[in-house]
């Protein structure tokens, strides 16, 4: 018999489900979660019939903004939102990549223009299955294992 986990019941904010387990800390630098004071439950490597392992974070609450949740896809297209009220799931989520990422990826190109002044990157993004980003600025195309995060400030 398996061991069920217990994750600690969330009353009010967002859980994100289906994180592959080797995303789960890239999607904690994504939401800039080391910012709020809001309580995060974390957890990795739980067992998943579909994935393998997943990792799964809870925010008590906290309900993100559209733009702030479409990053996810970046490196967990499959994730799974809920948000949660009163105990109650009142919405399930799936991200989407937008059609554009503005301050969120580093450019690859040592001789862009982004990589020399202090500008915000931008990329568009070609193929949102795949997940294909091309600068905006020197026009170099980046492929979902290449990508490198900016900074964040």
């Amino acid at each position: 018999m398996g061991k069920e986990l217990q994750v600690a019941a969330l009353e009010s904010g967002t859980a994100i489900d289906h994180i592959p387990s080797d995303q789960l800390f890239k999607v904690v630098k994504l939401l800039r979660l080391h910012e709020l004071e809001n309580s995060i439950t974390i957890g990795n490597n739980f067992d998943s019939k579909k994935m393998g392992t997943k990792g799964i974070i809870k925010i008590s609450g906290k309900f993100f903004e559209e733009d702030e949740i479409n990053r996810i896809a970046l490196v967990a297209p499959k994730v799974k939102l809920n948000i949660i009220k009163n105990y109650e799931v009142v919405e399930k989520r799936r991200v989407t990549l937008p059609d554009f990422l503005i301050g969120i990826v580093k450019c690859n190109n040592p001789k862009c223009i982004t990589n020399n002044e202090p500008m915000p990157t931008r990329f568009d993004v070609v193929d949102k299955d795949r997940v294909l980003l091309q600068c905006h600025y020197c026009e170099i195309k980046i492929n979902k294992e290449d990508i490198i995060l900016s900074k964040s400030k």
